[in-house]
């Protein structure tokens, strides 16, 4: 909890960062709106896809620095000298870039509906995929953002290591987005919000069990 605190504490403190990224994230969905052009039925169509590809985007800035005030004066080698599991720190720090990145893909959706005439009325849907997809990208992004903490490149490396290992989420928060916003008439959007809920589950218990041993290498 103390761990968790903490990591809430410094994005607060850094809170003009989360700014920056949003901001970064709605510039991409204008982008993407250029790639379609005129286009109101296509907009709509790939309005699900280009959301979370804007957030995928936008989580490599916020995750490749998720160790940053860590690596400053070694101070990671103080938190493990202090008598806490590895694991603690993990999901300290899971859990608040999973809190931020599902501030941003909420912040995210008025721009989509603005850019792509992709409003719905089931909000409350919208906003459980949206939670569920960025706990998805959260916990083996904050993993690997431990991995890469110490190598110069990292906010290079961080997205190639990243994107293949959470393809499956992605689809299935895409696919669970696309049919929350244009219709579900065979009511497959449970089983699609089910099986992103199944990857949350495996990404957040094998990435805890994997940070003590990256840590204590």
């Amino acid at each position: 909890m103390n761990s968790l605190h903490k990591e809430l504490l410094l994005q607060w403190r850094s809170r003009a960062q989360l700014i920056a990224v949003f901001v970064f994230g709605a510039a991409s969905l204008l982008l993407f709106s250029f790639a379609i052009g005129p286009n109101a039925a296509a907009l709509r169509t790939f309005s699900a896809g280009f959301l979370w590809l804007a957030l995928l985007l936008s989580s490599t800035l916020t995750l490749a620095e998720s160790f940053h005030a860590e690596m400053e004066n070694r101070a990671l080698e103080g938190l493990l000298l202090i008598p806490q599991s590895p694991i603690t720190i993990y999901y300290g720090k899971a859990i608040a870039n999973w809190i931020q990145l599902t501030v941003i893909g909420t912040f995210l959706v008025p721009v989509m509906v603005v850019l792509y005439d992709a409003g719905t009325t089931r909000i409350a849907s919208l906003l459980l995929v949206i939670i569920l997809g960025s706990a998805g990208l959260s916990a083996p992004g904050t993993l690997y953002a431990g991995m890469t903490a110490q190598i110069r490149g990292r906010q290079t490396l961080l997205p190639l290591l990243l994107f293949p290992l959470i393809v499956p989420a992605l689809l299935a928060s895409v696919k669970a987005t696309s049919l929350v916003i244009l219709g579900d008439p065979m009511g497959e959007a449970r089983s699609w919000i089910l099986l992103l809920a199944a990857f949350d589950a495996i990404y957040w218990s094998l990435c805890g069990l994997l940070f003590g041993r990256v840590i204590d290498e």
